[in-house]
């Protein structure tokens, strides 16, 4: 039986020439819940997110997934567990259609990414997943759309039918509603709610109504150090939270009660 923590950090830091951007974190995310990374701009989240997904080698600490060090461990390995990401910016190819962009991903888990002689013909079968993945996030009637020709909010959730289709069982969120609009927002954030459904996220976001309508606990960091952690309405009101926000942010954590 696999643990209820799947992803634990232990004194997590990493130091870049004297500057410490992630200062001994230690991060407990439960199994099927979604798990939110927050703070001030230069607070240590993206940094984080690189530790993890090995992107970068930490100065110290240790990461386990399902109980298992994985802080030596190569990014592709940390993939094939099942710890996908999912970038800042949209990921996706422009120029092929919404359905061979899931394919793209999907063959990749397959194993069959470089299997140039093949004839398209025989992708066809993947295409049952494919269209399957789509009806997941609304994209279904997009199928044979140039990926070109979406709305921003609609790549985002592209990029999250691609991630869905490295089957993930860790899905990491990088400000999945990063500059969209109220409509595109929404419609991401109920996404993130319905993928959530069956697999663990953990995610950095700025819009604190993203995070408070939909988030089970809250991490929030400050110059790279954990500040506080616990529900919405727990770290919210906070006073060290507030005051780490500067008002400003203090407006954005209590208008999103």
């Amino acid at each position: 039986m696999k643990p209820d923590v799947i992803l634990e950090t232990r004194d997590l830091t990493k130091e870049f020439k004297g500057f410490v951007a992630v200062d001994h974190v230690n991060l407990r995310v439960r199994r099927g819940t979604i798990h939110a990374l927050i703070g001030p701009n230069g607070a240590g989240k993206t940094t984080c997110f690189n530790l993890l997904t090995k992107f970068i080698k930490p100065t110290a600490g240790h990461i386990l997934f399902n109980g298992e060090d994985i802080t030596g461990e190569a990014p592709a390995h940390i993939a094939r567990r099942g710890i996908i990401r999912s970038f800042q910016i949209s990921a996706v190819f422009p120029h092929l259609s919404v359905l061979e962009n899931v394919r793209v991903a999907l063959q990749r888990k397959l194993g069959t990414s470089f299997h140039f002689w093949r004839p398209e013909s025989s992708l066809e079968p993947l295409n049952v997943r494919v269209l399957e993945l789509l009806r997941a996030v609304d994209l279904e009637d997009y199928a044979q759309t140039p990926t070109v020709e979406l709305s921003y909010g609609r790549k985002r959730a592209l990029e999250i039918a691609t991630t869905l289709a490295m089957d993930p069982e860790l899905m990491l969120l990088d400000e999945p509603t990063q500059g969209m609009g109220l409509e595109d927002v929404d419609r991401i954030r109920q996404l993130i709610k319905k993928v959530a459904a069956n697999r663990t996220v953990l995610m950095v976001e700025h819009n604190m109504s993203v995070v408070s309508s939909i988030a089970d606990t809250i991490t929030v960091l400050q110059r790279g150090a954990t500040l506080a952690e616990g529900p919405y309405a727990e770290v919210s009101s906070n006073p060290a939270v507030v005051e780490a926000y500067m008002g400003s942010a203090d407006v954005a954590l209590q208008g999103a009660h």
